[in-house]
C-alpha cells in the first residue's frame, strides 16, 4: 500500500488538535503572577482532615510549611466524605465544600475518591466522571478563576479496611484522567508518592506523620513544579 498523500495527513494532524486543546494544564503555578498571597484550598476526606497524622502534621500542614509564606494553605477535609454525590456522604452536601467555594481560592487540590472505594458506594460508580467533572467546573467558575489540580486517590495498604480497598482504588486512576482531559486540571500523582509505603499506613488507610509528608512533598511537586525543598518558581 503507498503511503497517504500528504493533504490527507494534514487533514487526519488537524482532527487530532481539538482533543490536545483541551488536554489537562500541568504548568506550575508562577508565583510571580500572584499580587497577594495565592490562596489555596485542600478538599477532600479524612485524608486531608488528618486523620491517622498528629496535630498539625495533616498534609495540608505540611504542605503550608512547604510553600511558605507566599502562601496561605486552608483545610476544607471531611472525614468519611465520597465524591460521589449519590455516595453515602457526599462532599458537596459539606458545609466544608460551601467554606471552600467562599474562601475564594487562587488554587484548588482535591484530593477525593478513598470512600467511593466502599462496597455501598461503588455501586454507583458509573457516577464518579460525572460528579467529578461537576465539582471541578464548581471551582473553576468561580470569580477568583483558580487552577485546580486533582490526585490520584492515595495508594491502599495490603487488603484495605473499612471496606475501602485497592483494586478500587487503581480503578479509579483512569477515571480520573477523563475528568482532567475535559476539564483541563491538574493531575497530582498522590497513588505513586505512597504505592508501596505500607509502614506510612499503619490502619491500611491513613497515612501517619511520614505518609502525610510524603502526599505534601507529591502536591508540592505538581503545584511548583519542584521537588521538595528546591526554590518555587517566580
Amino acid at each position: 500500500m503507498s503511503n497517504p498523500p500528504r493533504r490527507f495527513l494534514a487533514i487526519m494532524l488537524g482532527l487530532a488538535l481539538p482533543l490536545a486543546a483541551v488536554a489537562q494544564d500541568a504548568s506550575p503555578i508562577k508565583e510571580a503572577n500572584y499580587t497577594a498571597r495565592i490562596k489555596l484550598a485542600c478538599v477532600g476526606d479524612s485524608i486531608t482532615q488528618g486523620v491517622g497524622a498528629a496535630g498539625g502534621m495533616s498534609w495540608p500542614d505540611q504542605i503550608a510549611k512547604l510553600l511558605g509564606e507566599k502562601w496561605e494553605v486552608k483545610n476544607f477535609g471531611v472525614s468519611g466524605t465520597t465524591l460521589l454525590n449519590s455516595g453515602d456522604n457526599p462532599y458537596q452536601k459539606q458545609a466544608a465544600f460551601k467554606n471552600a467555594m467562599e474562601f475564594a481560592p487562587d488554587v484548588v487540590v482535591i484530593l477525593l475518591g478513598t470512600n467511593d472505594t466502599k462496597p455501598q458506594n461503588w455501586k454507583n460508580k458509573k457516577h464518579f466522571v460525572a460528579d467529578y467533572t461537576d465539582l471541578v467546573n464548581q471551582f473553576a467558575k468561580l470569580p477568583s478563576k483558580p487552577r485546580v489540580f486533582i490526585c490520584y486517590p492515595p495508594y491502599i495498604a495490603n487488603n484495605g479496611n473499612f471496606g475501602i480497598n485497592e483494586p478500587n482504588t487503581k480503578d479509579e486512576i483512569p477515571m480520573v484522567d477523563k475528568v482532567a482531559r475535559s476539564t483541563r486540571a491538574g493531575i497530582i500523582d498522590v497513588h505513586a508518592a505512597l504505592k508501596g509505603k505500607d509502614a506510612l499506613i499503619p490502619d491500611k488507610v491513613h497515612p501517619n506523620n511520614e505518609g502525610a509528608a510524603e502526599i505534601a512533598k507529591a502536591v508540592y511537586k505538581g503545584l511548583t513544579g519542584k521537588a521538595a525543598g528546591a526554590p518555587a518558581p517566580k
